[in-house]
């Protein structure tokens, strides 16, 4: 289904083709149109199915500009709440008179209280930090139209149950109250009886999420060996253009220089690029005046470019859906296309969320060795000669040449010969540096992925540090309440007297971290973690059990 198909002013319509977004998702396609029409809605759908958009569309087309407060969206955590605050803003970026402010904790609330008082016409917060203004009075839901519980089922398990409780019971019993979750388990439909008035139910069942004719590949490496890596990948596969994605401005404007440097032709997309500048770039792109792009993920919503035939993860996505989003670049009507992720360390752990999300079948592939790269050369110029050959090209203003040379006696494959040397060493011999790990018979090692009995991609066990008498011990906190390796080694450092050492291999989900420590030092991390508060939360550990 189109977006022009649901009645949508030019500016949200212009937004969303800035952002990128041709069709509307399975989610969008079912809730847009209640959620237009004013109706309650329950959605069902994973993260990466595009359930911002879904409500946000409807949220920015109805909202008044320059009003009051009219839209309220909760989330559990401060990164989601930038997240839906930044795609708000990119979809009404030509609505003008429509502030998005997010709200959260850890950071200053006496700056959001002047973003309030300027005008604010839809807020994006986490429950406490909305409670908090609630209880300032520096925020007010008189003219509230619409109110999103967005991860609802999140925010239950993070104990938000009163503070949802107490804020939609602020705000009007005339609005528009609509839940999206990834289960539609006991607690969402108690809230739904409470607040909510016949609500429309929307079902999406989660599915393979990978765009079709898409080889994907996985390299384990240094991060140094980045650069390098990247020059022999366009070499040996010569893509008619290719989409490197960084995670940072800057990490794109390094990267352009350094490719510059190696003579390819390159140019970079971010955010910090004015509208004429993006326009430029991609003038050149599209005419192939630059082969390679390097990007940011909010910059390359918007590319829709058929000849992409190789997309490069150069910094693996914060995001799962953003790598069905970079990946999808390429294979553009029917075609076939290439992907690969440069995977450097902790990366392999992000790489099996990607995969699990997904349903990818991602490839593991050995770095390119010099050997490998002269083979591969030489191999690309035999073909090139011989597409020639085949083509009939018209090459009467070379015979002369070769005549001549004959002439002289040299032998017609000894000119060749010479002749492709020439065009070898021009090409690409000053393009690649030497990497020890690979080019001299030290073998690079990588932990890789392998396969559990059911086939489903599991990580190969290994890490910071391995005993050979170990305990995994269980912690109930994990990705989405901003644990980090980092932090766990934190933890051990100041809340036990074992020290950050004892800490072996780590493995963040979602919601729970599993820490490998030493057998004899398992029960006393145990009784000193287990209860104790940080971050403002209260951790339970135990003994993992497999």
């Amino acid at each position: 289904m189109k977006f022009n198909e649901f009645n949508l002013s030019p500016a949200i319509l212009k937004g969303i083709e800035a952002m990128g977004f041709e069709e509307a998702s399975p989610i969008q396609a079912q809730s847009m149109a209640p959620l237009l029409e004013g109706r309650d809605v329950i959605a069902q759908a994973q993260t990466g199915t595009g359930k911002t958009a879904a409500y946000g569309i409807p949220m920015l087309e109805r909202v008044e500009k320059k009003g009051p407060l009219q839209g309220l969206v909760l989330c559990p955590t401060r990164e989601l709440c930038l997240q839906v605050a930044n795609e708000l803003a990119n979809l009404g970026a030509y609505k003008k008179g429509v502030k998005i402010l997010p709200v959260y904790g850890g950071t200053s609330i006496e700056r959001q209280i002047r973003a309030l008082k300027g005008g604010v016409q839809i807020v994006v917060g986490t429950p406490g930090r909305v409670m908090d203004h609630m209880r300032r009075k520096t925020l007010r839901f008189d003219d509230l139209s619409m109110a999103i519980l967005d991860e609802a089922d999140e925010m239950f398990d993070m104990g938000f149950r009163d503070d949802m409780r107490t804020i939609l019971d602020e705000t009007p019993e005339t609005r528009q109250t609509c839940f999206f979750s990834a289960t539609m388990e006991r607690d969402i439909m108690d809230f739904s009886r409470k607040f909510q008035r016949d609500p429309e139910i929307i079902r999406i069942k989660h599915k393979q999420l990978t765009v079709e004719n898409i080889e994907q590949y996985y390299l384990e490496m240094k991060a140094s060996m980045k650069p390098e890596i990247l020059s022999r990948l366009v070499d040996i596969y010569d893509p008619t253009l290719a989409i490197v994605f960084c995670n940072t401005k800057k990490r794109v404007d390094d990267l352009v220089s350094e490719m510059a440097s190696r003579g390819y032709a390159v140019d970079g997309l971010h955010g910090d690029l004015k509208q004429n500048q993006r326009d430029a770039v991609m003038k050149r792109f599209r005419n192939s005046s630059i082969d390679m792009l390097v990007a940011t993920d909010v910059a390359a919503r918007g590319i829709d470019v058929g000849d992409v035939d190789m997309v490069v993860n150069y910094d693996l996505p914060q995001d799962e859906e953003y790598y069905v989003h970079r990946i999808g670049r390429t294979a553009r009507a029917g075609r076939k296309g290439l992907s690969f992720s440069f995977i450097v360390g902790r990366d392999i752990y992000k790489l099996e969320d990607i995969v699990r999300y997904t349903k990818a079948d991602l490839s593991y592939m050995e770095l390119p060795t010099m050997e490998q790269m002269d083979v591969n050369k030489r191999e690309n110029l035999e073909g090139k000669v011989a597409e020639l050959l085949d083509a009939e090209a018209d090459l009467s203003e070379y015979k002369p040449m070769v005549e001549s040379m004959l002439r002289l006696e040299y032998g017609a494959v000894e000119i060749s010969a010479a002749l492709l040397k020439l065009l070898d060493d021009s090409s690409q011999s000053k393009k690649h540096d030497a990497l020890d790990e690979v080019d001299y018979g030290k073998k690079f090692r990588a932990r890789g992925l392998r396969k559990d009995r059911k086939g489903k991609d599991k990580k190969e066990k290994g890490g910071k540090k391995r005993f050979s008498n170990h305990t995994k011990l269980y912690m109930d906190k994990g990705r989405k309440d901003g644990i980090t390796p980092k932090a766990v080694l934190a933890i051990f450092k100041k809340e036990t007297d074992l020290g950050r050492d004892i800490v072996g291999n780590i493995l963040i989900r979602d919601r729970h971290t599993v820490v490998e420590v030493p057998k004899k030092a398992a029960k006393s991390a145990i009784e000193q973690l287990d209860g104790m508060k940080s971050r403002g939360k209260t951790f339970h550990v135990r003994v993992y059990r497999d």
